[in-house]
């Protein structure tokens, strides 16, 4: 896979029919990719950018378990992303490490601290393995020796885990080509070809290193394209359904604030859990949650009133 000739080869078979056609070349798209082709499906990923250009290397590096949606009463939800992530550790030692997590509790703090304890042992129970436990005050300073020490009552220290995003998708990308499949980067999916039923059989593609075109029919065609989904959609004719959200991070040189593991409290103004962690050298503080209003083709960036937020 990606030798010097692979996209020429490439593109001089692409018109060729296929089975599936995944426009999208995030996390989804490589995970649709890889496992279409394992079970024998002649398979086609395009990317208009790099592999893993958008939110896939843009996310707070986490494989959590879902603990928050607990607190929505979504119980089968979680319980499927804690036997997610506890495979994904299992299978992808290096690429996805375990992750320690300290969540405070202070006096006034909404829920407190028995309500994060029922919370944690679902997780937990889950996850089929007991991952948390509970400290004083004085032994909880000694996990974050700079936590604030006024009106705390202890905290908890629970299991998650961390990954590299950007990399996960490029290993699951090579897995998908060893096994049979074709991802190309740089290729834009212009316009979706439909028959005359109006059914959608393939796209116009777009190679934008090479100024080179064609239309490529599938069987299937898939968007994986994330928060661009309503481009593609548009096409069709269909009413936009995604509301393009950002969440912005703080990031500082680990001297600066050091932390060894991750540390999540209760944002003073909204009540909205925050978290401090390590990543490769920095720390990082997040996240923000607001309407992105820039076009999505630009890089997004934080905006004064986040940063002001996170600090």
């Amino acid at each position: 896979m990606w030798n010097t000739t692979w996209r020429d080869t490439v593109w001089s078979e692409i018109t060729h029919p296929w089975d599936l056609l995944i426009i999208g070349g995030g996390i989804t798209g490589a995970g649709i990719l890889r496992e279409a082709t394992r079970l024998g499906l002649r398979a086609l990923l395009v990317e208009q950018h790099d592999f893993a250009w958008g939110t896939s290397s843009r996310s707070s590096k986490l494989v959590h378990g879902g603990l928050r949606y607990l607190k929505e009463g979504r119980v089968l939800l979680t319980r499927a992303s804690v036997q997610e992530r506890q495979q994904l550790l299992h299978e992808g030692p290096g690429l996805i490490d375990p992750l320690g997590f300290l969540l405070t509790v202070y006096e006034g703090d909404f829920p407190g601290r028995w309500t994060f304890e029922l919370g944690l042992t679902v997780y937990d129970l889950l996850a089929l393995r007991w991952d948390h436990a509970y400290y004083s005050p004085q032994d909880f300073q000694l996990l974050a020796p700079h936590i604030a020490r006024q009106n705390l009552q202890g905290g908890f220290r629970y299991g998650d885990a961390q990954t590299d995003d950007a990399r996960l998708v490029l290993r699951v990308l090579r897995e998908a080509s060893a096994a049979g499949g074709t991802a190309l980067n740089y290729t834009q999916a212009e316009e979706l070809l439909m028959d005359n039923e109006g059914q959608v059989v393939g796209a116009r593609l777009h190679d934008l290193v090479s100024e080179r075109a064609a239309e490529v029919r599938a069987r299937v065609v898939i968007s994986a394209t994330g928060a661009w989904a309503d481009q593609l959609r548009g096409q069709l004719g269909a009413s936009p359904r995604i509301r393009p959200l950002r969440g912005s991070h703080l990031i500082f040189p680990s001297w600066r604030l050091p932390v060894a593991q991750a540390v999540s409290f209760l944002h003073p103004v909204d009540r909205r859990p925050v978290f401090i962690f390590p990543w490769e050298d920095v720390t990082l503080v997040g996240t923000t949650d607001v309407d992105h209003r820039s076009e999505l083709g630009d890089d997004p960036s934080i905006s004064p009133e986040e940063v002001a937020y996170l600090m």
